[in-house]
């Protein structure tokens, strides 16, 4: 069974290739593509088929899909051109005559006002329409993205954001690569959507919490409105797009779109997920 990861390079897609390998999938029958293939080459060393797979340029994919029995196709990261790069792919799996595509979409991609949603549904509509088995796996936030709010706290000692009472059911990278993978190598998923979060929601009280627990000194959460965010933002040097992008998925956190945990990534990994505690403590190390 041949099993291609798109997007081998990035943090998702690496550690789906070394699941992949860690649950006894022979090495030349997964097959890492990315861009820069220097980056992979201790999986070359392990015996993976490391192949350049760019989803602008569509006889790359091509290259990397003949003979696939199974497609992890991770999203695109570029908003701009990633219906694009999509089409292409999906293009390519027809041609390819791919046995299954496995795809990396948002939370409730088909009715969520997230502002990253619409070029998941569109991409989702797409693989619907292409004929092809699929499984989608809509992934929350990851865990790992509130890094970075944490070392902020750490000089600042308080957490500041527009979110208001709004939860996330993130989930750590490891866990939804595992998720993942159980896909891959199991059987049934074919047709299937799943909702894939951590056990349980938090909220920015609890964020701050936990920041103060791994940074050894107290951390709170002060919440603002819009107006005053976007101005902290813009004053801290971001620009106006960037600013406007991070207080609109503010309000989306504050809508609830994130807050949905299910039990969908738990009965995949059978255990439960990483804590968001647990979650940021790996990553800050």
């Amino acid at each position: 069974m041949s099993i291609v990861v798109t997007g081998a390079t990035g943090h998702l897609g690496r550690l789906v290739v070394e699941g992949l390998l860690d649950a006894g999938v022979t090495p030349s029958d997964v097959v890492a593509g990315g861009r820069a293939t220097e980056r992979l080459a201790d999986l070359a060393e392990r015996g993976v088929r490391v192949v350049t797979l760019d989803y602008d340029r569509p006889e790359t994919l091509a290259d990397a899909f003949t003979g696939a029995d199974r497609v992890m196709f991770v999203s695109g990261s570029d908003p701009g051109r990633r219906l694009a790069q999509h089409r292409a792919v999906v293009d390519a799996a027809v041609a390819a005559g791919v046995g299954h595509v496995v795809y990396t979409s948002a939370p409730h991609a088909g009715t969520t006002s997230l502002v990253l949603a619409p070029d998941h549904k569109a991409t989702e509509e797409m693989l619907a329409a292409s004929g092809l088995p699929v499984t989608v796996l809509r992934n929350n936030w990851y865990t790992e993205n509130y890094v970075a709010t944490l070392q902020q706290a750490a000089q600042t000692g308080e957490i500041v954001a527009s979110v208001g009472d709004g939860r996330v059911a993130s989930a750590t990278r490891a866990d939804l690569a595992a998720g993942a993978v159980a896909v891959l190598t199991g059987s049934g998923h074919e047709g299937r959507t799943y909702e894939l979060t951590g056990d349980v929601a938090w909220d920015f009280d609890e964020l701050a919490a936990v920041a103060t627990e791994l940074l050894g000194r107290p951390v709170t959460y002060r919440r603002v409105d819009a107006a005053e965010h976007t101005a902290v933002l813009t004053g801290a040097g971001l620009d106006e797009g960037t600013a406007g992008f991070v207080v609109a998925l503010d309000a989306n956190i504050a809508e609830g779109a994130l807050a949905d945990a299910t039990d969908h990534l738990r009965t995949l990994l059978g255990r439960p997920t990483t804590s968001l505690a647990d979650g940021l403590r790996a990553a800050l190390a």
